[in-house]
This record gives structure tokens, sequence and C-alpha cells, in this order.
């Protein structure tokens, strides 16, 4: 006895499901629906056209997947989403509406499309595209790479931070250490104001610090919001503060707000702690540069 053929709407719903809600017009027809049937659901309302050939199965409104999904699908074989795109479904960088970023490994043909900011990479290669969350899309390490030139320097950076938050391989490393845009300032802060160059993000008594002064027993915590906030984090690093003075060091905390609005606040106490450090223990070859 022969098997029933599959329904077609059963069909098209499983490659919707793995698809964000998205089918592209090659898996309806495959799913038994003729042209003709296509286009009387989309005049009905059952399909709504996103891109030449590629729909939204029953809803009006694409998530920021689905809309990846869709360019994808609408750029044809080979196509990963890529560049901006990418490192938002990475999480790399917040994602921000306009168009779409695809790549293709071609430098030639495929006609600009509405909605999508195509990129023709010939050095697109397999090794340079994966899967995430059912999408295919440029590895963490293409991403980056795409970024620069792309995005201001300093997202370049917050990408490559964010990724190695997240355990992703780049290739790549942050500048000087720091994992955050507000570590990137208070440091600039310190170059420009000749503050001896802290040691960044390292681990002290058991704790991991941003910054410190090692001879000096002078650390600095710059808070920000993203690693900072809720009561647990609120009750680790009171912990860890507590701990880090019985063991003698300084601990010093800046806001974003106090780093790049109240600088000269910021380098009066740090200059200050590190000067009575110096003071006490008779180091006086460690002190500031003449003028600082």
């Amino acid at each position: 006895m022969g098997h029933k053929p599959a329904n077609p709407d059963q069909v098209i719903a499983a490659i919707a499901a793995r698809q964000h809600g998205v089918v592209a017009l090659e898996q309806l027809l495959n799913a038994g629906l003729s042209r003709d049937a296509v286009y009387k659901r989309a005049r009905r309302g059952r399909l709504h056209r996103l891109h030449r050939g590629v729909y939204a199965v029953g809803h009006r409104a694409p998530s920021f997947r689905a809309h990846c999904t869709a360019a994808v699908l609408a750029c044809g074989s080979g196509a990963a989403l890529s560049h901006r795109s990418a490192a938002g479904l990475w999480g790399l960088l917040r994602r921000e509406g306009g168009p779409i970023h695809v790549s293709v490994p071609t430098t030639s043909g495929r006609k600009r499309r509405r909605g999508i900011d195509l990129h023709r990479c010939g050095s697109l290669a397999a090794a340079d595209v994966t899967g995430r969350l059912g999408i295919r899309v440029t590895t963490p390490a293409r991403t980056i790479a795409d970024l620069r030139g792309s995005v201001p320097d300093s997202h370049q950076r917050r990408a490559i931070r964010q990724a190695e938050v997240m355990g992703l391989k780049t290739g790549l490393a942050s500048v000087a250490g720091t994992r955050s845009e507000l570590e990137d300032r208070f440091l600039r802060l310190c170059a420009r104001h000749r503050i001896p160059h802290p040691e960044v993000n390292v681990r002290v008594g058991g704790w991991e610090v941003d910054f410190l002064w090692r001879d000096e027993r002078v650390v600095v915590e710059t808070d920000g919001y993203q690693f900072h906030r809720g009561a647990s984090a609120f009750e680790r690093d009171h912990t860890r503060d507590l701990d880090l003075r019985a063991a003698r060091l300084t601990v010093l905390h800046f806001t974003y707000r106090q780093v790049t609005g109240e600088s000269a606040h910021v380098v009066a106490s740090v200059r200050r702690e590190l000067k009575q450090a110096w003071r006490l223990s008779g180091q006086m070859g460690h002190k500031p540069a003449k003028g600082s």
C-alpha cells in the first residue's frame, strides 16, 4: 500500500517553523502547490511577499530573524547573512533597523533587492559561513572582519569584546585587553593625563578587577550598566570590595557618567590614591611625570 501524499499545508507549516515563518517559492512548489495556488494564497493574505520569491506564512510583521531568513533566501544559493546584520544575529552588536546585509560568493550578477544591502564577495569561502538559529550566517571571525570600514571603529571593538565575553572565536583581541567602551575611555583618560598604565582585567585574591596598580595596591572598577546591574550583581560586587579592602587594597568605583562627564574628578581621585601609596612606601621613583 503506497504512502498517502503529505498535505501541502502541513509541509509548508513545517518548513516555516524551521525558518522563522518564512518560505521560498521553490519550497512552496516542492510542497505541492502550483504557482497559481501560491499567487491565490498571497491574494487572500495567507502568504505575504517579503522579496521576490520569498513569503512570510500567515503574518505581516516578521521578526528580525524572519527578515534575515527572507533576505538570505532571496539572494539564492551560497548567500549568507553578514556585516552589521550578522553581528546583530550573533549578539555582538545591538540590532538596528534598515536593510539586511547579505554576502554572496561572487563579484558579479544578482540585482539589488529592496530592503537588502547585497555584498558581492569573491573571497567568501565555505569556511566563512556557518549556521545560527537556522540561518546561514558568516562566522564571528568573518563578521568582525567585515565590520572593519563598514561601522565606526568603536563598534568593531565593541563587537570583538562581546565575542570574547561570549567565548566566540575571532582570532582578534580587543584594545589593551579591555572589554567595554567604558574601560577603553578610562584607559584613554589615564594616558591623556599621564597616569601610569594599570594592569587590565586581572585577578586579585580570587576576584577579577577592571584595573590594578599592583605596587600601589589601588583598584579601579568602572561600573557600566551591562556588567553591573541587578541585586545579585550588587551583592557580588559588595562582597568583592570587602574582600579586596580586607587585603589592604584601595578600591575606587567610577560610573560612565563620571568617566565621560566628570573626568577631572576621576583623574584627581586616582592621582590622590596613587600619590598616597607612593608617600607611604617611599617609592618616589614611581611618581607621575612632571606636570601630571
